[in-house]
């Protein structure tokens, strides 16, 4: 896999496909960029489980807290790292030994280990690096478009209202 630039299908795959999102790394600094990421994704209908081992026991966004992924009780779908590079094949390691294994590894902006990245993928897990699940969302729905950035995506889709906000969506139907 090149992971230097991500067919469109490739991420919108990801995103349409998985639910459950344990998020490594999670803060509850509602400054930091992985409390607005995981806002996000809780708004557009994924459950997101934070994993901070200085958190453990508290909630996040009104999601209860772990210290490991391997103690959080439910199947995981993605695996979102917001930690360091170097922090990778450790996190790896531990995503190897769930069961079951989550469909997909996505590591942030800035993070990336192609060693790590190659483990994951010969386990048949789907690997994205460098890039944000809330940006490629916003991308590949349009909604980026809302505030003048170019999303490189033409869509005649009209914006429906769910919640109190206009989404374009790529869930499908919205939610009841």
């Amino acid at each position: 896999m090149n992971h230097d630039h991500y067919d469109n299908s490739y991420i919108a795959g990801i995103l349409q496909s998985v639910r459950t999102v344990a998020m490594v790394g999670a803060s509850a600094n509602e400054v930091r960029p992985s409390f607005f990421v995981m806002k996000y994704l809780l708004a557009k209908g994924y459950d997101v489980i934070p994993v901070n081992p200085g958190q453990a026991g508290k909630p996040i966004l009104g999601q209860m807290t772990y210290a490991r992924l391997s103690d959080i009780p439910v199947a995981i779908d993605m695996i979102d790292i917001f930690r360091a590079s170097d922090a990778v094949p450790g996190i790896v390691d531990e995503v190897l030994a769930l069961d079951p294994l989550p469909k997909v590894i996505w590591m942030q902006l800035t993070v990336r280990h192609d060693e790590a990245a190659l483990r994951a993928e010969a386990a048949g897990l789907k690997v994205v690096m460098n890039r944000c699940p809330k940006i490629e969302y916003a991308r590949l729905s349009g909604e980026i478009g809302w505030n003048g950035v170019n999303s490189g995506v033409i869509s005649s889709r009209k914006p429906v209202m769910r919640a109190g906000f206009q989404s374009y969506g790529l869930r499908g139907k919205p939610e009841e």
